[in-house]
């Protein structure tokens, strides 16, 4: 984990953790530069493949190297959603002193991805170092069409709103009169105005007139529609918070008049360093005056995730370096909210750290540390004595977090990208006891953080945590389950994203944004292209001063949480914030 202005091995120093980068890597600083290239830049193409060299300069053996596809942009810098750029191997476990390694790029793109050329990077990483970069070019060329038309025809409104998607069709006709099923190209100006498919699918970024043009073998036609400014907009304001400066505070969650905060690290003050080993207990009874009410002691340095069942009467809480090395989870009975009392702790096969987890009914189901290892799923229809009933890994990379919804589990699987298992949805097969996969999706970047699954929107909105980037939002439109599309974005400059929530009856989406603060969101309708240039923004909203996370003070959302129409904030720095939400 490496947080924006402060990186995990400068904080494992001071707190006398191992440092090493999410793979197990040694970081060591002098490498920066010293894998290069053989070309300046990769070209690829639709129906070809690219491959150049990596060179290693070091005096020494390292690795693993991990070689990281940025995501592919514009010439003006917007997203291009269906356009990847993927390079092989994308890992290598070794890279000796005058190693050269073929890489070989090849271009993937769905048909919604216009004609043109579109820009990104790959990036050769141990650990989190950069240790050198490629700039990749990408070329999608437009379809060949042999049919001779005689008349082509726009379609479409003529006026629209700024982030609003809409749809322009384009009747090809023979001299004859006949309608031709031909491929048509489309093209609109200003260039900067929007994002379009190759299905005439268009959003707007800026207000004013944008002219489409449409092109289908030799004959072309144009139109006009007028964008308007998108309006709305709402207001955060501070109705309360709980002064949390012990201790680095981990993730929330709030049920009935609770909420319920963890804590991470080592946290030095003028008087003690304290770990990250306790469960706070706070009443927001009178949301304007969080009242600290109990703690709950675990043998932990992190308590990074706390989750409460749907009925209020079971919590867990998860264990990452435990003096005993066992670590595991503990499940706590909450017949008395403002007391939790320990039912038990399980362990076994959870050694490696619990970074989070998810109880639906009588399962949990567990996100375990380390690459290799994956979901554990637990039944604790006995709370007292919990048993693991399923397990499952999705390859390459460690599973860092977990949402079940429907029947569907949705695994933040990092580098493997978006996992989705049915466990219990019925359409695939699958129950908690046997954990089917229905798809995956890697999402431009990699770095699979956390997932919101709306079913009703039919959207995965899925978190990227890269701080080098650095990480995006992005929007999976997942209407067919079984092949997830990523096709939209949401970026905020020079920060990366945490943790989010979703307002489902208003389309607001609640996202925590480091040092940025809280970000609301407008995700009505449908959602495509760059949504942070759509107009879509209603407020961005830091609750207190500039800081660095993990630092002595300053803003640093973790995660947010709408509860009773406010969203309460667990901060890193600073502890428990209630806000009003007024969108």
């Amino acid at each position: 984990m490496k947080h924006h202005g402060v990186t995990w091995c400068a904080l494992a120093a001071a707190f006398s953790l191992s440092c090493g980068g999410d793979d197990g890597s040694v970081i060591e600083p002098s490498l920066a530069g010293q894998v290069q290239f053989s070309v300046d830049t990769v070209r690829v193409g639709e129906q070809t493949s690219a491959t150049v060299r990596l060179l290693f300069q070091g005096a020494q053996a390292i690795g693993p190297v991990r070689l990281i596809s940025l995501p592919m942009v514009t010439a003006t810098g917007g997203a291009v959603p269906g356009l990847e750029v993927t390079v092989s191997p994308e890992q290598i476990p070794a890279l000796s002193p005058g190693a050269s390694i073929p890489l070989t790029f090849q271009m993937a793109t769905s048909s919604s991805v216009s004609p043109g050329d579109y820009f990104g990077a790959i990036e050769a990483v141990l650990g989190i170092q950069v240790l050198g970069s490629l700039p990749v070019r990408a070329t999608v060329s437009a379809p060949a069409n042999d049919v001779a038309v005689g008349e082509l025809s726009i379609t479409g409104p003529d006026s629209a709103r700024q982030g609003d998607v809409i749809e322009l069709a384009a009747a090809a006709r023979s001299d004859a009169g006949d309608l031709l099923n031909v491929p048509v190209t489309w093209s609109f100006t200003p260039g900067t105005a929007g994002v379009m498919t190759t299905e005439g699918l268009f959003v707007g970024y800026q207000a004013g007139p944008v002219t489409f043009r449409a092109a289908a073998g030799g004959v072309t036609d144009s139109a006009v529609v007028v964008l308007t400014a998108r309006t709305g907009g709402g207001s955060f304001s501070v109705a309360g918070r709980g002064v949390m400066v012990d201790r680095y505070t981990s993730d929330i969650w709030v049920h009935g008049s609770f909420a319920y905060t963890g804590t991470w690290g080592v946290r030095v003050t003028s008087s003690s360093a304290n770990q990250g080993n306790r469960l706070y207990v706070w009443s927001i009874a009178d949301p304007s005056q969080p009242v600290l009410v109990d703690s709950v002691m675990i043998d932990a340095r992190t308590l990074n995730d706390i989750k409460v069942r749907s009925d209020g009467a079971i919590g867990v809480i998860t264990h990452e370096a435990s003096s005993d090395a066992q670590n595991g989870i503990t499940i706590l009975g909450l017949a008395d909210p403002a007391h939790p009392t320990v039912l038990s702790r399980f362990t076994n096969g959870l050694e490696s750290g619990v970074h989070n987890t998810w109880i639906e009914g009588d399962y949990v189901y567990v996100a375990l540390d380390g690459i290799g290892n994956g979901l554990r799923i637990l039944d604790i229809s006995d709370p007292g004595s919990p048993k693991v009933v399923a397990q499952f890994y999705g390859g390459s990379s460690f599973l860092h977090d977990v949402y079940v919804r429907d029947g569907f589990a949705f695994l933040s699987h990092w580098d493997a990208g978006l996992i989705i298992l049915d466990v219990g949805n019925g359409g695939f097969g699958g129950s908690p006891a046997n954990p089917v996969e229905v798809s995956r999706i890697r999402t431009a970047g990699g770095q699979t953080h956390n997932a919101w699954y709306w079913p009703a929107g039919r959207y995965v909105f899925v978190g990227e945590e890269d701080f080098q980037t650095p990480g995006i939002m992005h929007v999976v439109d997942v209407s067919n389950i079984e092949s997830p599309r990523e096709v939209a974005t949401y970026s905020v400059p020079g920060v990366t994203p945490h943790n989010f929530w979703l307002d489902e009856p208003n389309e607001v989406l609640y996202l925590a944004w480091y040092e940025s603060g809280i970000r609301a969101l407008d995700v009505s309708g449908r959602l495509l292209g760059a949504l942070e240039r759509e107009g879509r923004e209603l407020e961005g909203f830091r609750y207190t001063v500039a800081g660095t996370c993990a630092g002595v003070s300053g803003t640093c959302a973790w995660a947010p949480q709408l509860h009773q129409g406010r969203v309460y904030v667990a901060d890193m720095n600073t502890g428990l914030w209630v806000l009003n939400a007024s969108f």
